[in-house]
């Protein structure tokens, strides 16, 4: 090339090179309480999710993905905050004491980026202090939350009968959640196009979490489905001491063959429901106009267990409590693929800020979904319980194929969950490498042993300002 047209060249490539990333939206659906397992594209062989398979057609699924803690507040925390519920000591689902740290709705909002949440908020602190450009119909806990924090010795639950009658048909039992929806479908159809920037919107639904009431037409497309967990009280996940707290805990023991078939039959409802409003938000972003630069993302805050081991809900570092849904779809997001390296709601957070074309914090945790690999056999994702309803702590890691649990007060657990999916074969004392190279993993996120002792000095804190 002449020097001449050499020199003709360089102010275009020097524009090309100064020319801003692309810079999209974001719409996040979060249910609360959904065990990913029950869904099409997870694999489930009768739950109708229509909706969270098209948009997993439509992009990726993430087939690892974990939640930062098995409870709403402490993982809801976490995500909005980007920090560990270890670091921020929301370790349950007690808010008498406050944490003061940006949320990343306020952070985006300094980036020039409109950051919306509709819905259950349920974190560190009040929706009015967390700084999203637009906070609509926030659902806080009522303060000081929940009261039963002790672990030794153990605080029990009252409601375990009351809650074992929580399935059926009932008069408008998603009344909330629709009304959330439609707040939603409402600032999609009339300010999506017109924010003038790019734009976060958060929907958070209160379902599938327990009550499992449905409408008579859910409750009868599953009439044929009332079915029991493969896995019960027989199984050896269900004589773990820590198992055997949570079941003391939430009092689930006395659960008959017929609330357990109910309480699923009534949760498979809740999940179609769920699936619909997905789909009407999906409509909605098309009509708006806003579909070809809008990132769509489906997930939850964390899983229920839904009888396996004869355990309930959440509070458990099992698959079917620690694991969420993931499924992500739009710029940045290849259709049909499926990704298995682990991930988690942190990794989520860091790609809303990717979309949008800004940055996270640093010392935040996670990295964007956009670019994870589609098998990293040696990243580790990291996940706590620390609450109430059980003796002491507990951390999760995974790596590849393998899933540590260790416990601070009882064995630790290890599993292959390629070749043992639902926990049943503990290989914690045949495989002592595999769980040194893990237990490094989890050191050097944290020390187990100074946080469990950190969270039982936070919750002696607790106690004492609920006057116990």
């Amino acid at each position: 090339m002449q020097r001449r047209n050499f020199l003709q060249t360089l102010p275009a490539a020097a524009a090309l090179a100064a020319a801003p990333a692309p810079r999209y939206n974001v719409l996040l659906l979060m249910s609360d309480e959904h065990n990913p397992f029950f869904s099409q594209p997870y694999g489930h062989s009768f739950v109708t999710t229509p909706n969270m398979a098209k948009l997993a057609q439509r992009g990726t699924v993430f087939q690892n993905a974990y939640c930062p803690s098995p409870l709403c507040l402490p993982s809801r925390s976490s995500f909005l905050s980007g920090r560990r519920v270890f670091d921020l000591q929301t370790y349950g689902n007690c808010n008498v004491f406050q944490v003061d740290t940006p949320s990343y709705g306020k952070v985006l909002d300094s980036q020039g980026v409109h950051s919306v949440h509709i819905g259950k908020t349920d974190v560190y602190n009040q929706a009015s202090t967390l700084g999203f450009t637009e906070m609509i119909a926030p659902g806080d806990r009522a303060r000081p939350g929940d009261t039963l924090v002790s672990r030794v010795p153990l605080d029990v639950q009252k409601d375990g009968e009351g809650r074992g009658a929580g399935y059926g048909v009932k008069p408008n039992p998603f009344g909330g959640d629709i009304k959330k929806v439609d707040l939603a479908v409402e600032w999609l159809s009339r300010k999506a196009a017109a924010v003038g920037k790019p734009w976060t919107l958060s929907v958070n639904l209160l379902k599938p979490h327990f009550p499992h009431n449905v409408t008579p037409e859910l409750w009868a497309q599953y009439a044929a489905h009332a079915d029991l967990p493969k896995h019960g009280l027989d199984s050896p996940g269900a004589k773990h001491p820590y198992a055997e707290d949570l079941r003391k805990f939430f009092g689930t023991d006395a659960y008959e063959a017929e609330t357990i078939r109910s309480l699923r039959h009534g949760y498979y409802g809740c999940i179609t429901f769920v699936d619909q409003q997905l789909g009407r938000l999906v409509d909605a972003l098309e009509q708006s106009g806003q579909a070809s630069n809008t990132v769509v993302v489906y997930t939850s805050d964390h899983g229920e267990m839904l009888g396996k081991f004869g355990l309930w809900w959440k509070r458990s570092l099992y698959e079917d409590s620690a694991r969420i849904p993931m499924i992500a779809a739009g710029p940045g997001f290849q259709a049909g693929q499926r990704v298995r390296t682990p991930v988690d709601l942190h990794d989520l957070r860091a790609s809303m800020f990717e979309a949008a074309g800004a940055k996270q914090p640093a010392g935040w945790c996670g990295q964007p979904l956009q670019s994870m690999p589609k098998y990293d056999e040696e990243r580790a994702v990291f996940s706590e319980f620390q609450g109430g309803g059980t003796r002491a702590s507990a951390f999760l890691v995974r790596q590849g194929r393998w899933k540590l649990i260790f416990n601070c007060a009882a064995p630790h657990q290890l599993f292959d969950l390629d070749k043992d999916p639902d926990e049943l074969n503990n290989l914690a004392a045949s495989q002592p490498k595999v769980v040194k190279r893990l237990e490094a993993e989890l050191r050097r996120i944290c020390s187990p042993e100074e946080e469990n002792r950190r969270a039982e000095e936070f919750t002696q804190r607790q106690l004492r300002a609920l006057g116990r």
